[in-house]
C-alpha cells in the first residue's frame, strides 16, 4: 500500500480511529526481561484497540495509521484487519519501521512491571496532514483519538490539534487522555493533554491520571471544572466504577466483580462499549454499562484484546436492575458461554 496513485472517495463509517499500533511480545512464562526465554506476538494500540473491539460489536470502523514495509506492519494489517476494521487507509511507510514493544507478565501497577518500548522513529511518528488523507479521517460520525498520538513526534502533535480544532461538519471528536509521561519526555505533556481534552466533545480519562497529569484530587466533579467544555466527560474510577458527566448531570455506575487476568487493553475496551452504546443511542447508565462489560472481556484474557459478548446478551446485562447488576461475578470464558447462551436462544 503506498501513498501515490488516486484513491476513491471514503465511504462513510461509524468510527474512524487514529493512532499507533504495535507489535506487541508477551513473555511465555513470569520473570523479568532477561530471564524470559521466548515470548508470543501480539498487537497493541489503544486506538486500534477500540477499533478492533468496536468492529467485533457489528460497527463499521476505519483505523488510519501508518505502519512500515516490513513483516510487522503485514501482521498487523492481516491482524487488525482480520477483526473486521478497514484498514485501507494505512500507509505503508518505506523508511521507518513499525514499532515494537516487549513487556513482562507483571501488572502495569507494579514494581516489577517491565516495559521496553522500540517505537522511536516508527512509521506511525510520521503521521502528519501532510502524510494522511484528512478526508478519510473525517469520514466517520465518531473520529476517535488519544493522548498518545499527540506525544509520538511535533508533526503528530500538530495532526491531533488540526483534527480537534473547530471547524464545519467535523465528526464528533473522541478523545482518551492516555497519560503516557515517558513519551512526552518533558514538562509540556500534561498542559498538551488539557488542551486537547477541552476541544474534545467526548473525554475519557482515568481518576489517577486526573490527577497524575493535572493535581486534580477532588473526584470527577473537580475534574469536570477543569474540563467544562466537553458535552461529555467520562471519569473512569477503577474498580470503583464510572461517572459521566453530562448537560443533565452526573450519571455513576459501579464497576463489575471481575476475576481479572490482566489489565492491559481495558480501558480501551471501556472506551469502545461506550462508544458502541452512544452509536446506538442507549441511555447514559447503558453506555457506562457497556463500557464496563466490555473492560470485563479485556480483563479476563492476557492480551489487549478479547472476544466480547455478543450484542444480545451485553444488552441483556446492561438492562438488570440495580441489585443484579452488583452481584455478576464475571471471570475467563463468560463471553464465549454468553455467545452459545445466545446462539441456544435461537436454535428452533
Amino acid at each position: 500500500m503506498t501513498t501515490t496513485g488516486p484513491r476513491k472517495a471514503p465511504g462513510v463509517v461509524d468510527v474512524v480511529a487514529l493512532g499507533e499500533s504495535m507489535v506487541t511480545f508477551l513473555p511465555t512464562r513470569p520473570g523479568r526481561l532477561a530471564d524470559v526465554p521466548s515470548f508470543d506476538r501480539a498487537i497493541g494500540g489503544a486506538e486500534s484497540n477500540v477499533a478492533c473491539v468496536l468492529a467485533s460489536a457489528g460497527h463499521s470502523v476505519r483505523w488510519v495509521s501508518r505502519v512500515g514495509a516490513d513483516g510487522f506492519g503485514d501482521h498487523l494489517l492481516e491482524t487488525i484487519g482480520g477483526h473486521g476494521v478497514d484498514v485501507t487507509a494505512v500507509r505503508r511507510d518505506p523508511a521507518r519501521p513499525t514499532g515494537v514493544y516487549f513487556r513482562t507478565a507483571g501488572e502495569r501497577g507494579t514494581d516489577a512491571h517491565e516495559v521496553a518500548y522500540y517505537r522511536s522513529g516508527s512509521a506511525a511518528s510520521a503521521m502528519s496532514a501532510d502524510t494522511l488523507d484528512l478526508t478519510e479521517v473525517r469520514a466517520g460520525r465518531v473520529l476517535h483519538l488519544s493522548g498518545i498520538t499527540a506525544a509520538l513526534s511535533p508533526q503528530c502533535l500538530a495532526l491531533t490539534r488540526e483534527l480537534t480544532s473547530p471547524r464545519p461538519g467535523r465528526p464528533l471528536v473522541s478523545f482518551d487522555v492516555n497519560h503516557r509521561p515517558g513519551l512526552w519526555g518533558g514538562a509540556a505533556g500534561p498542559g498538551v493533554l488539557l488542551e486537547l481534552a477541552r476541544a474534545a466533545d467526548l473525554v475519557f480519562v482515568g481518576q489517577d491520571e486526573a490527577e497524575e497529569a493535572w493535581g486534580i484530587a477532588g473526584g470527577p466533579s473537580a475534574v469536570r471544572d477543569a474540563l467544562p467544555e466537553p458535552e461529555m466527560l467520562v471519569v473512569k474510577q477503577g474498580a470503583h466504577g464510572a461517572t459521566a458527566l453530562h448537560a443533565d448531570g452526573a450519571t455513576f455506575v459501579p464497576a463489575l466483580t471481575v476475576e481479572v487476568v490482566a489489565t492491559t487493553g481495558a480501558g480501551d475496551a471501556f472506551a469502545a462499549g461506550f462508544l458502541s452504546a452512544t452509536l446506538r443511542g442507549l441511555p447514559v447508565r447503558d453506555r457506562l454499562r457497556h463500557g464496563h462489560l466490555m473492560a470485563a472481556a479485556a480483563l479476563t484474557v492476557p492480551g489487549d484484546l478479547a472476544t466480547p459478548p455478543s450484542r444480545a446478551h451485553a444488552d441483556r446485562l446492561a438492562t438488570l436492575d440495580d441489585e443484579a447488576w452488583g452481584t455478576l461475578r464475571l471471570g475467563p470464558g463468560w463471553t464465549h458461554a454468553a455467545h452459545w447462551a445466545d446462539e441456544e436462544v435461537r436454535t428452533p
